[in-house]
């Protein structure tokens, strides 16, 4: 669908190029009915009466909410109940009937009621549980509201929504996690099973069921980055007890450093994408085409091996590695080990796919580096914590990784005038020279002095980059 704003701009464009001589009457007449100009002033006027309409259903709304706060305590259990699911039901419903017209500033409406119907869920489930005094940790309250969200988004097929439901689960496990861990070093444990406690512990896999299907369902790349980050990171939270506590192990340390970077990198959509299984959804879109979202999956592959690269190439990690602390991991804590064991497996059928079909192609150089890189941090963990303690030759090796990785990056966005891929190259070396300066024992001033030169040095390097991205690329100028 052809925006207002590019039909204002093209009827305002044909209209000069028609009083220049540009193009005949007829010409112009053909423009405008093909772009519709005539509805264009009804159009603006529709947009205009629609903004005064939600101007005053906010006013309206903020009233009836000042009204009802300033009653709230005398009015009776029952009647908070049908108030509260009334709103949901009253915006939910005119927000779904508006976003399925067919004018755009309606659309656009709709659309923004049915995200307030969906904040307005995690209001009533906290006033709900206010009122029949339900006594429960508010990561449970995130985790119910980004169900509830979830299902919306599926049911609706909107990213907005999909994107909301990732960010409140994700901010719950953040809440479980940080209470899991303060239970777990005080003296009583957690030792009731919860449905809250299950999603915590296993938020890795639920991140893959639940996320990942709605990134394609709602062809979100968004939502695909948002679950990978979830996956990534509610897993490393998860090994952390097996990391740095006393009983840590050499092999879930090695999963909890390659896996992510593993899992990303070897992730191919192409069967869904070319193949039969996700033609059934397109019927009703005739004009979207189906996306692969590999690239973004190497590129967060990518980002972990640089982040993981950074706090690798010091000693003082491997360091702190080699000492364990006096942490205990609890029979619960064990099962969290299964959410890992089944990504491992998946990642090495990925992988098995991904070598195999890199015999039949040519220019899978990148590919083959990085599995090595992944083999190199798996071997190097396990050494330092099973064999023996190789904080210097393990800092070395990730130093070498490190500036490996940055040069490859630079080298790739010169040679396809990529900003992004030339700029993380940049941006890895300026952080591993500013870490080594900041902690080294010069003095104040010579430090400042660096820091200047490395300013000078960046944006001599910038302005020579898009220098060579206009001469060699224009297209990407």
């Amino acid at each position: 669908m052809t925006s207002d704003k590019f039909r204002h701009q093209l009827r305002h464009e044909a209209q000069i190029w028609q009083a220049e001589g540009l193009i005949n009457e007829l010409q112009y007449e053909q423009l405008a009915q093909r772009y519709q100009f005539n509805t264009l002033d009804s159009t603006a006027r529709n947009s205009f009466v629609a903004i005064l309409v939600g101007l005053g259903s906010i006013l309206i709304g903020l009233g009836v909410i000042t009204f009802v706060a300033a009653n709230w305590q005398e009015l009776p259990r029952v009647g908070k109940v049908t108030l509260l699911l009334s709103l949901f039901i009253a915006v939910n419903v005119a927000g779904f009937w508006l976003w399925k017209h067919p004018k755009e500033s309606r659309q656009r409406l709709g659309h923004g009621l049915l995200l307030l119907g969906a904040l307005i869920l995690g209001a009533n489930m906290g006033l709900m549980g206010q009122m029949f005094h339900i006594d429960a940790p508010f990561y449970e309250l995130m985790f119910a509201w980004g169900i509830g969200v979830l299902a919306m988004a599926y049911s609706l097929r909107l990213t907005s929504l999909g994107i909301l439901s990732t960010i409140l689960l994700w901010l719950g496990y953040w809440g479980y996690w940080g209470s899991a861990i303060a239970q777990s070093w005080s003296t009583t444990a957690m030792t009731e099973v919860t449905w809250s406690l299950l999603m915590g512990q296993h938020m890795p896999l639920l991140s893959v069921v639940l996320f990942i299907p709605l990134a394609y369902w709602c062809r979100s790349g968004w939502i695909f980055a948002l679950g990978a980050i979830a996956v990534v990171t509610s897993l490393e939270a998860n090994l952390q007890t097996f990391i740095w506590g006393k009983f840590q192990s050499g092999w879930v340390a090695s999963i909890a450093f390659a896996l992510p970077a593993a899992l990303l990198w070897s992730y191919d959509d192409s069967p869904l994408v070319h193949g039969n299984f996700l033609r059934l959804y397109r019927h009703s879109d005739r004009h979207l085409q189906f996306g692969s979202f590999q690239a973004i999956a190497r590129n967060l592959a990518l980002v972990t091996l640089g982040v993981l690269f950074l706090f690798a190439a010091t000693t003082a990690f491997w360091d702190t590695l080699a000492q364990p602390n006096e942490y205990t991991p609890s029979g619960q804590n064990y099962l969290l080990l299964i959410d890992a064991v089944i990504l491992t497996g998946v990642a090495i059928w990925q992988w098995a796919i991904v070598l195999s079909q890199s015999r039949r192609r040519r220019q899978q150089f990148t590919t083959y580096a990085v599995g090595i890189c992944i083999c190199i941090i798996a071997l190097v963990t396990i050494w330092h914590i099973e064999i023996t303690n190789i904080s210097r030759f393990a800092a070395f090796i990730f130093n070498i990784m490190l500036f490996l990785l940055a040069a490859e990056l630079i080298r790739t966005g010169l040679a396809k005038g990529g900003r992004r891929a030339f700029w993380g190259g940049m941006l890895l070396l300026s952080l591993r020279i500013f870490y080594v300066f900041l902690l080294s024992a010069t003095g104040l001033l010579f430090k400042s002095l660096v820091f200047i030169l490395c300013g000078i040095g960046v944006m001599v390097v910038g302005l020579w980059f898009e220098r060579h991205i206009r001469i060699h690329h224009p297209t990407k100028s």
